[in-house]
């Protein structure tokens, strides 16, 4: 933690009580997000309020070429084409048409809601089941002699 501490100061460090996993994931972005791939490119835009889609161009791959899995939470989108002409003679190769291997990491209460793909493009439909409304809550104070 002493990391967060030279990231983050001296100054707001005793304000993030509780937030070691949260700060420990954004130190790991950090340090990753330098090293990701630009393939395939993709947008993330908020529909709504709490909905929100992850839109990926995955032009020339087949819905049994995409996988998306949730690990923990990361969700991960792997593209893999299997009916690939190798042996075809290319007189100008300008379409990639290689695998790839995505990676988001999500709050703890997005939700995955749907996946589909539709003209070339990959959507991923997500949900913040936490309102931000729903969490004020109001603590009774005791007095202990």
């Amino acid at each position: 933690m002493t990391y967060m501490k030279d990231v983050f100061g001296r100054d707001l460090y005793p304000f993030t009580v509780g937030f070691d996993k949260t700060l420990e994931t954004l130190r790991t972005l950090a340090e990753t997000g330098a090293k990701t791939v630009g393939y395939p490119p993709y947008n993330i835009k908020k529909v709504k309020e709490d909905k929100y889609v992850i839109e990926m161009a995955v032009a020339g791959f087949s819905q049994s070429d995409i996988e998306v899995t949730l690990e923990g939470n990361k969700l991960v989108v792997t593209g893999d084409v299997k009916n690939s002409t190798e042996d075809a003679e290319y007189l100008y190769q300008g379409i990639a048409n290689r695998g790839f291997n995505r990676t988001f990491t999500l709050g703890d209460k997005v939700e995955i809601k749907d996946a589909e793909i539709v003209n070339g493009m990959l959507r991923i439909w997500l949900e913040n089941m936490l309102k931000a409304q729903d969490m004020v809550k109001k603590i009774t104070v005791k007095q202990t002699t």
